[in-house]
């Protein structure tokens, strides 16, 4: 039930501060709106030795840990040495990242931030600047 009121209060919310024009509301997407909802943290200084389960259960104890997430290599799968956690609200992310930024977990002193999208990537193939015709792309 406090899913729908959120839900309905962020859609009141960026209605209201849109502008409506032909009767379309312009200004930030319903999936910003949406996206708002959970919070997530960056975790970046992992120990190699920490796993999603360890990552989770640390975490645990400030809220709902929606997820826990360790990055591995494609190749070696070997952790990176940074993760993700997902709350289901914004107070047990910001309790958990003053609490634990610079905490000792499993030997390594952490750092814990606020995630930020990262940008889309372009292009695809095709890296050194050169095209297919080996002619210099600038």
């Amino acid at each position: 039930m406090a899913f729908y009121n959120r839900i309905g209060s962020l859609m009141r919310q960026s209605i209201s501060h849109n502008i409506v024009s032909n009767g379309l509301v312009t200004g930030p997407s319903m999936f910003n709106a949406i996206r708002c909802m959970s919070s997530k943290l960056f975790i970046g200084g992992l120990s190699y030795q920490t796993d999603e389960h360890s990552l989770k259960e640390a975490f645990s104890g400030f809220g709902d840990v929606v997820e826990a997430r360790v990055i591995t290599d494609r190749e070696s799968g070997r952790s990176r040495g940074f993760g993700f956690i997902s709350y289901t609200s914004d107070d047990s992310a910001k309790e958990a990242m003053t609490s634990m930024d610079g905490q000792e977990l499993d030997g390594r002193s952490i750092r814990v931030s606020l995630a930020t999208e990262r940008a889309p990537r372009t292009g695809g193939f095709g890296g050194g600047g050169y095209n297919r015709a080996g002619n210099d792309q600038y």
